[in-house]
């Protein structure tokens, strides 16, 4: 009995041991805490890398810096020079034909440095077609490069009432010529936090959880598109708006219902549940690294300003709809994630601010370096959709017995409701059953046989079971796929 007493109790201190000693997000990705000007808090609000490799940054208070001695190993020693200031609340910027193009809230600019002095010496307006009402929460995000070379912006709809009444064309997504013509493309958007192009040229917003918008997500942007919020109607009915006119959505129904009764109404891309995978979802952009930041490269990252985190996203598309997985990838920043640039060293810079969008964190606002430690983490690579269910590619080879065991999966799936209520709980939540686990002979993949898929629903996954050939579990074990279509 004793001898038996002390197996068990070795076995218990050995699997505590290991336990204890599994690796974490750090191991692989590090945060460096870059200095920040003195004399003023740097609250970034956009956020691009030059092609001398130096950073630029704008913040909320109107200022432009760019910074030099950017990259030490410990964040000290960057020297920021003022580029100019007065600028009302940039959200953006872009490096254009020698011009920095950046949206403020009323109107989209462009400015230069004619000689070389790193300040800006003309300062344009692209256009100002629109107006604002002087409500706090009309925020405008971008500028981003559209295939056909218009550059497109997202408005945030205001909440109550502006001082000076109700404005068109807040919650839209706007293409801008450069001639300075406006071209209202896409409607629907609630506060439009992020907008970026795809290495593939296909524009992609983010938007933030809240009435008309059950959680908030990731969705493709094409023109015509109505993406849920019915506040932009009445702007569709101006001459500037040359397609459909989106109906009064559906009060309460679950989006797929919704998306089969009004076919303008687009689903995401990507839905990012509520507390499980953030809250307020930001600016993202694609791993163009080339394997350099990791085994991530072709997907996108995306900055998370509530969880002072960045998520990680892979996309596939299927029946000409965008359509894929989101994950955890590297929480524990200092502040809000709100903007995300690739650094000349290839490590991920990320601009964080929390004025009037609380966030987790330490700090109020900053900037840090996300810098891989060239180990290679086991995670889910990708979870891709199939005819019966799903493939999860991995990082590294999953150990054989563990990740053909069913029993290592959980899935369940559920929806939303299109609603004017402040965002919606998971509804219709049904739990699914894995039947086979078919490991590849390489051991770098698995698919799973799923009985029960939904189109249009949210499919949960939990792979806490699966191992590496090291023993060691997922890093992140819980992908999140949003299947609009099953392949065929």
């Amino acid at each position: 009995m004793v001898t038996l007493l002390l197996s068990a109790l070795a076995c218990f201190l050995l699997q505590t041991a290991q336990e204890t000693t599994l690796p974490t997000e750090s191991d692989y990705y590090e945060i460096v805490t870059l200095d920040v000007p003195e004399e003023s808090p740097l609250e970034v609000s956009g956020l691009l890398v030059l092609e001398d490799g130096r950073p630029m940054v704008c913040t909320r208070r109107g200022e432009v810096w760019i910074l030099d001695d950017a990259y030490s190993a410990n964040g000290e020693g960057v020297k920021y020079t003022l580029v100019t200031d007065g600028l009302q609340e940039p959200l953006g910027l872009l490096d254009l034909n020698g011009w920095i193009y950046f949206v403020q809230r009323g109107e989209l600019s462009r400015m230069r440095d004619t000689d070389g002095d790193d300040r800006a010496d003309e300062i344009e307006t692209v256009c100002d077609t629109w107006r604002i009402s002087g409500n706090y929460h009309e925020y405008n995000f971008g500028p981003r490069l559209g295939p056909e070379g218009n550059l497109w912006i997202t408005t945030n709809k205001p909440f109550g009432q502006g001082a000076f009444g109700d404005v068109s064309w807040r919650g839209f997504a706007l293409r801008i010529t450069p001639e300075g013509r406006m071209l209202p493309t896409c409607s629907g958007l609630r506060s439009p936090a992020g907008i970026a192009n795809s290495p593939t040229g296909d524009m992609f917003y983010t938007d933030n959880q809240g009435e008309w918008c059950g959680a908030s997500k990731l969705s493709h942007l094409e023109v015509g598109d109505f993406h849920g919020h019915p506040w932009g109607i009445e702007s569709c009915k101006l001459p500037a708006w040359t397609h459909e006119i989106p109906p009064m959505p559906p009060d309460g129904k679950p989006m797929p219902e919704v998306a089969k009764s009004h076919p303008t109404f687009k689903l995401p891309a990507v839905w990012f549940p509520y507390d499980k995978m953030g809250r307020s979802p930001a600016g993202m952009l694609w791993d163009t690294t080339a394997g350099k930041f990791g085994p991530f490269a072709g997907q996108m990252f995306v900055a998370d300003q509530y969880e002072a985190s960045v998520m990680r996203v892979s996309l596939e598309e299927i029946d000409g709809h965008w359509q894929g997985a989101c994950y955890p990838f590297r929480e524990g920043l200092q502040c809000g994630a709100l903007r995300l640039a690739w650094g000349q060293d290839h490590s991920l810079f990320v601009g964080e601010t929390n004025r009037g969008w609380g966030s987790r964190g330490t700090r109020t606002e900053g900037l840090e370096r996300l810098v891989w430690s060239g180990e290679m983490p086991f995670e889910v690579l990708a979870m891709e959709a199939m005819p019966q269910g799903f493939r999860l590619r991995f990082t590294s080879p999953a150990e054989a017995k563990s990740a053909s065991e069913s029993s290592a999966y959980k899935l369940s799936s559920y929806t939303y409701l299109l609603h004017s209520p402040y965002g919606s709980p998971e509804v219709q939540t049904e739990t699914l059953k894995v039947t086979e686990a078919r490991v590849s002979k390489d051991q770098l993949s698995v698919e799973l046989v799923v009985e029960g898929l939904r189109e249009g629903y949210v499919h949960e996954l939990h792979a806490d079971g699966v191992r590496a050939t090291n023993g060691h579990p997922l890093l992140h074990p819980e992908a999140y796929y949003t299947l609009i279509h099953r392949p065929k």
